[in-house]
């Protein structure tokens, strides 16, 4: 072989191996962000999934030097923003922020066409954002001071008590459903088109009942309009001292409110694991801590995988109680 041919080949050996070092450095992380990211909040804007991107986005903005895009796509029960992300190129640049009931409600209260999507098959899970307890608290007129109390009483006058939602589906509905039948009391649900008018009613006497965010209830427990008698998360919770968990009285009761973050399935691995990355780092700074407990929530991350671990989990607890009452948001 000729110097000249083995030139030409050390010349095509050393191109091949700068265009694959090329093509390699735009699958990094590091090559990742170039242009604004969105989050698509399936949600009208001034709701705990709205502050909960701004707060988070404005700290990932900071450390990727690109803006981070809050877009409310409300509508259909969260339902058409979540289709947006899914049918959205799987590049990073569009993610998802959920509450629990977009992923483990909604699939059972929405036919397929309303839906718009699957969530094991349309999502990649990056991380848990934020967690916050689910309050019950009575109207203060109704003779109960515990979680007993109120039980006796429901079960002394069947059916002539009443729980306020923020809707049919909602963690609300569901949450009061699911205590309904540990309890084995009968409750009737009065559906309200949001929290704020729910909790209106329920200050003013015209429903007895209800589980909700504690921002919305705790106002009127300080008036005393309301009575906290139990917190729906496994353990009481620090933000809300001497208010026990519903699940000391009814072992096994488990509602909370959490927030993630969804890519669309087939997102580069790099990429989702440089979002993780950072998002663990955001929930650990002192005012992103500050600013979610004034929402009265905590921060909290997650791997991709306890994420999609705990959307499974609840969907089973969800969807059977769902079925069960034949719950339909159509």
């Amino acid at each position: 072989m000729n110097t000249k041919a083995i030139f030409s080949r050390r010349t095509l050996l050393a191109a091949a191996m700068l265009a694959f070092c090329v093509s390699g450095q735009a699958q990094t992380p590091a090559a990742w962000p170039n242009k604004p990211v969105r989050f698509i909040v399936p949600y009208t804007p001034g709701g705990s999934n709205d502050v909960v991107a701004r707060i988070i986005g404005q700290k990932l903005s900071d450390y990727w030097g690109q803006p981070v895009l809050v877009e409310n796509k409300p509508g259909v029960g969260g339902n058409i923003g979540a289709a947006f992300v899914a049918k959205s190129p799987a590049d990073g640049y569009t993610l998802l922020i959920t509450p629990n009931n977009l992923t483990t409600m909604n699939p059972y209260l929405y036919s397929k066409e309303k839906l718009g999507y699957e969530v094991a098959k349309d999502f990649e899970p990056i991380s848990m954002l934020a967690k916050g307890p689910i309050l019950l608290a009575v109207n203060a007129k109704l003779p109960v001071n515990s979680l007993e109390d109120l039980v006796a009483y429901a079960k002394a006058n069947p059916g002539r008590l009443s729980y306020a939602s923020a809707g049919v589906g909602t963690p609300h509905h569901l949450t009061a459903e699911l205590f309904k039948s540990m309890a084995g009391i009968d409750v009737l649900h009065i559906p309200y088109r949001g929290a704020s008018p729910a909790v209106t009613d329920l200050a003013g006497g015209q429903v007895q009942m209800m589980f909700g965010i504690p921002n919305s209830l705790m106002p009127f427990v300080k008036t005393g309009q309301l009575r906290a008698l139990g917190v729906g998360s496994k353990q009481p919770v620090s933000s809300l001292p001497g208010i026990p968990a519903v699940a000391a009285s009814f072992p096994g009761f488990d509602s909370d409110l959490w927030i993630g973050l969804l890519a669309p399935a087939g997102t580069p691995k790099e990429v989702t694991a440089k979002i993780r990355q950072d998002i663990t780092r955001a929930t650990r700074e002192v005012d992103v801590k500050g600013k979610l407990a004034a929402q009265g929530l905590q921060p909290e991350s997650s791997t991709g995988e306890e994420l999609k671990h705990t959307i499974q989990v609840e969907s089973a607890r969800w969807s059977k109680i769902i079925l069960e009452n034949k719950i339909t948001a159509e």
